[in-house]
């Protein structure tokens, strides 16, 4: 639809300036709020092999770097520690952060002793679904979130994923043999990629509900200028043509075992979630290099440097290197869009908040929703979206996150520049040899 590109693009645009940020550097994170709740999320930034379509800070691994790495990464845990941080939610992505299960044991362990830690969540690849993983993960993490992005073997080897990490039927075998052996086991989808059709994602679909997965995310393809170069050449342009068309069929199609719980999550009817994203809780710390943090109205990220990050934590630094403070409407246009992510907007909550009505405080937002039918309720405590509602949120999502991935691209940007300037003062001739 015309509407859906004119959105598109117009959020897109509020997105690069909302997250537009500038080189800071802090004694510390902003202490914490009493009464508030947090979420730690930390960052694992090693993977075996680097897929065209991830734009997260990540590395080929190298044992000796991740080794030092883990530990850095336990150093800054403490450092949040003692500035009086709890949480009760802890999140471990990447990257893969199970790449070192015995580095990511040791720190899921000590975070569990500096925090009253009630849920753990952790990403991992379906390579490494074995009794090894099992074995040292069930008793530590509630939640394992297994990228799969789909079962279709031509796709898989188009992004560079076959030969790593296998078939999709082998795949399939793998979480089905650890189904059952954690609280929740969630299998990532990613769908509208380049070349792909209603048939291949119906086949996805399918492959889903057999996995035993008690629950699934299927996330549209979140593109910034660099992944778009990277699919161009292995995949094809991406495009938005169909993708309205897709969601609307995958919400159908996982009604059958799953129902929503986010605009793109979706969990086992009678089942519990543990969200992966930020819903409860919108403030979070970020720990490890190329993580962001959220915490009163601003937006904080630490350097993506692998090497910058060990040293500025070893001295005792932190290390944010970039900051966004958010203005009041900022704040209120995040805390809609998280809100209605996870399908209500609670209206007396947001009065209390604000001081003022939704209305009031976004009458641009709120008149836009309802002239394109996105509310399904409407009345004094509730604001719930109806199936076109959840689409605008899914492009509102979309546009934020291919936002985060700019900044990804303009700081991994900035880290090659200066690691070339360095090889350029230790060797003058280094262009020429080239």
């Amino acid at each position: 639809m015309i509407i859906d590109q004119i959105f598109s693009s117009s959020f897109r645009v509020a997105a690069q300036a909302l997250l537009n940020l500038k080189p800071t550097r802090l004694p510390h994170l902003p202490p914490p709020t009493p009464g508030s709740r947090y979420t730690l999320y930390s960052h694992v930034p090693f993977c075996e092999s680097l897929c065209p379509y991830c734009s997260f800070n990540r590395f080929i691994l190298n044992e000796k770097s991740a080794i030092s790495y883990f530990g850095s990464l336990r150093d800054e845990m403490r450092m949040v520690a003692r500035q009086g941080y709890q949480f009760e939610t802890l999140y471990i992505g990447g990257g893969t952060p199970t790449v070192m299960l015995d580095e990511l044991v040791e720190t899921i362990d000590l975070a569990r002793d500096l925090f009253d830690l009630k849920e753990v969540s952790c990403e991992t690849n379906p390579n490494h679904l074995d009794d090894k993983l099992v074995a040292a993960l069930s008793k530590r993490v509630q939640r394992l979130s297994v990228g799969v992005q789909s079962f279709d073997d031509e796709l898989l080897k188009r992004v560079n994923r076959y030969e790593r990490f296998g078939s999709g039927a082998e795949t399939l075998a793998r979480i089905q043999q650890v189904a059952g052996a954690f609280d929740s086991l969630n299998v990532d989808m990613i769908f509208n990629f380049p070349g792909q059709d209603a048939d291949a994602i119906k086949r996805d679909i399918d492959m889903v509900i057999q996995s035993g997965a008690n629950q699934t995310t299927f996330y549209p393809l979140m593109s910034s200028p660099s992944v778009n170069k990277k699919l161009n050449a292995s995949v094809g342009e991406v495009t938005y043509n169909q993708e309205a068309e897709f969601y609307e069929m995958i919400v159908k199609e996982l009604s059958r075992a799953y129902e929503l719980s986010t605009a793109w999550t979706f969990s086992r009817k009678g089942g519990g979630l543990i969200d992966e994203y930020i819903v409860d809780s919108m403030e979070y710390v970020g720990i490890g290099s190329g993580s962001f943090s959220y915490l009163d109205g601003a937006l904080y990220v630490n350097t993506f440097s692998l090497d910058t990050y060990r040293k500025m934590v070893g001295s005792g630094k932190n290390p944010v290197t970039g900051k966004r403070r958010f203005n009041k409407t900022d704040q209120m246009r995040y805390r809609f869009m998280m809100e209605l992510f996870g399908l209500r907007l609670d209206r007396m909550a947001w009065l209390k908040t604000f001081g003022l009505s939704v209305e009031t405080c976004l009458p641009l937002e709120i008149t836009f929703f309802n002239a394109n039918g996105a509310f399904a309720e409407y009345n004094e405590q509730y604001i719930t979206l109806s199936p076109r509602g959840r689409y605008l949120l899914v492009v509102m999502m979309r546009e934020f996150f291919s936002g985060i991935n700019r900044i990804r691209d303009q700081a991994r940007q900035a880290v090659l520049e200066a690691d070339r300037a360095k090889k350029d003062q230790l060797h003058p001739s280094f262009e020429t040899k080239a």
